[in-house]
């Protein structure tokens, strides 16, 4: 078994590459949560404890949308600690997973309806939705 190559010190290894997008990512993640709960909360009423959003987040309809951004951050986060040496096809197969995860859908349903919708409603959305497709590889 070979050794694995140090990352470059320019910044451009596949794991500061996949670490900077997972962050990217966890801020979107964290923007869409805080929205959906502003949304949940004018329509249900307050939220009374963090213990009663946990529940919310894990167990109820309206947060269940979000489920596929956070499989996608518990991919990266196993890629990130795992045995195998990340390579760059590795890193492109999670960004490109990324990138298709995060496709909108005006008119469909589910992630993309819903994601729309939150970059149609909230500001913090959009600017986070901007800081994940920095990270958009270029094509060649």
């Amino acid at each position: 078994m070979g050794q694995q190559k140090p990352e470059p010190l320019d910044g451009s290894g596949p794991r500061t590459r996949l670490v900077a997008l997972r962050d990217a990512l966890l801020g979107l993640h964290k923007t869409l949560v805080d929205s959906e709960r502003v949304e949940y909360e004018k329509t249900m009423g307050p939220i009374l404890s963090a213990n009663e959003f946990l529940r919310l987040l894990s167990n109820d309809p309206w947060f269940a949308w979000l489920v596929p951004l956070t499989r996608l951050l518990v991919t990266i986060d196993e890629a990130l600690e795992g045995e195998e040496p990340l390579t760059d096809q590795r890193m492109a197969e999670l960004s490109a997973n990324a990138f298709t995860v995060l496709t909108v859908d005006e008119a469909g349903d589910g992630f993309g309806k819903q994601y729309f919708d939150a970059l149609q409603r909230d500001p913090d959305v959009v600017m986070a939705h901007a800081a994940v497709a920095k990270m958009r590889p270029k094509q060649k």
